[in-house]
């Protein structure tokens, strides 16, 4: 029986739902968002001496297209979560305001991602709003990841030391950032249908019970992909993300923690020969444990962003006042040093304090899903996007190696971008399902 639920004279009587059901609460959340965007858009037309047309543009424009996405909703009797897009607004615009700030050429082109951006999520409200059937299609969404892995292997370029990308000429698409949402869809939907063997298991080890190993090929072939992209690719973060993902749908589904610990090991062991047997891996190492003996070299890119989070103080220099271009690589992997040494400690905690509601709102929708292939989807999604969030915000601060990731919504990338919105838009699915049936 669903919490939101109560048997009254031997039926179901619904209780109005205020968190998720009003659309009000999503109305003037964004009307403050958009305040916030504009007042950011604002005080960079008075500092700027190129780009300020593009600026005057942008911010309205953002503003009017959140809200036409809210307007559609309202019209159309979405329930899906209502604080998901306010959230997703205020750190879309933090994002668009510093790339305008750091150079208009890149805010121009994240403008434009950002409006593809909010279609992708309409059009994956739209037609993706019965997503039951996605449960069907499990091996096509492995056969697709493979492929998509594969290609930059071959026909990729090369960018920040990551050789993930294909160039379109246009554009520059990088597959691993879709390949994460068909993984936890093919993730979810195998869970949910073997979930019982896993939990169980079919054999008995030392009096602990195991699944077969038809049970156990979804965990070797997960840490092989993450070995693939990390030798092939050169890309720790995502295969580091690929992973971490799986084993937290692993513990979600049968909630034993003997099969994190294990995953973690063979991880750990496969990292440890890659530290060993490849230049790119050791050095990112080696940076992380030591950046300042390094500091004029490979390890210049940490210390400077260390050096901006250290002088945004409490309350920040100022948007405009700080010197985050300094910093190489600052409108993809860095943003989150930009942000801190502009607006502080304050700042830099607010935009961690959003990414945590994100967090916290998802794991509540996989906690109101109808079924297991829901839970385990919004329990993916959620993992998925958290996890990079939490990967790249531990690079830029040190405690882990700094990775090649983008801050979702807010690292400029329109792979990224895209990929992200429709992310959400799942989610939001999963969550107006739920409502639907409380």
């Amino acid at each position: 029986m669903n919490p939101g639920m109560k048997i009254l004279g031997g039926r179901p009587k619904k209780h109005k739902n205020t968190g998720t059901g009003n659309r009000n609460l999503e109305r003037n959340l964004l009307l403050l968002a958009g305040v916030y965007l504009l007042a950011g858009m604002m005080v960079l037309y008075l500092g700027l001496e190129n780009g300020a047309g593009q600026v005057l543009i942008a911010g309205p424009a953002v503003t009017v297209a959140f809200f036409l996405v809210h307007l559609y909703w309202r019209w159309s009797g979405y329930r899906g979560d209502t604080l998901l897009l306010p959230v997703v607004a205020v750190l879309s615009a933090t994002g668009l305001i510093f790339l305008f700030r750091l150079d208009p050429a890149y805010g121009q082109r994240q403008f434009i991602w950002l409006l593809i951006s909010l279609l992708a999520l309409v059009l994956t409200n739209r037609l993706l709003l019965d997503f039951r059937f996605l449960s069907d299609y499990k091996y096509l969404y492995a056969l697709a990841g493979i492929i998509a892995l594969i290609l930059p292997i071959f026909f990729g370029t090369e960018q920040g030391g990551a050789r993930s990308w294909l160039d379109f000429g246009v554009f520059h698409l990088q597959p691993s950032e879709f390949v994460k949402i068909l993984v936890v869809l093919f993730l979810a939907s195998y869970l949910a249908e073997n979930r019982a063997l896993l939990t169980a298991g079919t054999r008995s080890l030392g009096g602990i019970a195991l699944p077969g190993p038809q049970e156990w090929i979804p965990l070797v072939a997960m840490w092989g992909i993450s070995l693939l992209l990390l030798v092939f690719q050169k890309d720790l973060g995502t295969a580091l993300i690929y992973f971490c993902t799986f084993l937290a749908m692993v513990y979600v589904a049968t909630s034993r923690f003997l099969y994190t610990v294990f995953g973690l090991g063979l991880f750990t062991a496969g990292a440890a020969t890659s530290y060993y047997l490849f230049d790119h891996v050791r050095t990112r190492v080696e940076i992380w444990l030591d950046p300042w003996s390094y500091i004029d070299t490979a390890g210049y890119q940490v210390t400077q962003s260390l050096f901006a989070i250290g002088s945004g103080g409490v309350l920040g220099t100022g948007l405009g006042q700080g010197y985050p271009n300094f910093i190489p690589a600052v409108h993809t992997d860095i943003i989150f040093s930009a942000c801190c040494e502009e607006l502080g400690l304050a700042g830099g905690a607010a935009i961690i304090v959003l990414f945590m509601i994100i967090v916290y709102r998802g794991l509540r929708t996989a906690l109101q899903a109808k079924d297991d292939f829901a839970a385990l989807a919004a329990s993916g999604l959620t993992a998925l996007l958290g996890l990079q969030a939490f990967i790249i915000l531990a690079g830029v601060t040190r405690l882990l190696p700094l990775t090649g990731v983008t801050l979702p919504f807010m690292s400029y990338g329109g792979s990224s971008l895209v990929a992200n919105f429709i992310l959400l838009g799942l989610l939001l699915n999963i969550s107006n399902e739920a409502q639907d049936s409380s």
